[in-house]
């Protein structure tokens, strides 16, 4: 999932300044998971705001802000608003503003990372998205996020009994923990095997990427 924190809210107040009536909008997938924008967090930030401010905020909180269709509800309030306070990620602020060009779109979150829940109130990085996944062959550990230099070769000398240089404190090796779950899994022959270089084409080195099927369009 997309893990994202809400800004403090004196940044938030400096965004919407001079906005008499704001819609604060919250998004029901990623960011109510981690706590951070769903219908409980939309409810506690209007409340911050109308603090000593003399503005009207609209709440509302919808499926998913990154699919336009789940706009269809909110129109009217949209439409009735002087600004959109989107507590969703990156991309469900920018849908927001394409969705409804003539109306400005601020963001109250800052978008982290993909990761997963550790425990209670407590995430970890898991996926940088670079297009050529090869979890596959790593165990299901990803070099390239895991290993703090995204190494797809084996440790740098940096790594101490399973620790990472970057910050022992904190940070596993992420090529102790492909190492260990190669072998519980009997494949480290798999090491023994030179990856290619990466492909970093596949990824955002071309600019926005794109997801085309043909199997689906129209539908």
């Amino acid at each position: 999932m997309i893990v994202a924190e809400r800004k403090p809210v004196e940044e938030i107040k400096a965004l919407i300044a001079g906005h008499g009536t704001v819609c604060v909008l919250g998004c029901g997938t990623c960011v109510t998971v981690c706590l951070a924008g769903g219908e409980r967090e939309v409810a506690v930030l209007a409340g911050a705001l109308r603090c000593g401010n003399n503005g009207h905020f609209s709440e509302n909180t919808i499926e998913r802000q990154c699919d336009a269709e789940f706009f269809e509800n909110v129109k009217d309030q949209i439409d009735a608003s002087d600004a959109v306070l989107s507590m969703a990620c990156g991309v469900g602020v920018q849908m927001a503003a394409r969705l409804f060009p003539n109306k400005p779109v601020y963001p109250a979150l800052n978008t982290k990372f993909m990761g997963v829940s550790d425990k209670a109130g407590e995430w970890s990085e898991n996926c940088l998205a670079c297009g050529d996944c090869k979890l596959g062959i790593f165990g299901g550990v990803c070099p390239v996020t895991r290993c703090s230099k995204s190494l797809a070769n084996g440790p740098c000398g940096g790594s101490t009994k399973g620790r990472c240089e970057v910050n022992p404190e904190k940070l596993e090796c992420g090529w102790q923990l492909i190492y260990d779950r190669l072998k519980s899994l009997n494949k480290l022959d798999t090491l023994a095997e030179i990856a290619p270089p990466r492909d970093w084409s596949k990824t955002h080195a071309g600019g926005p990427r794109k997801l085309s099927r043909e199997d689906v369009a129209g539908l």
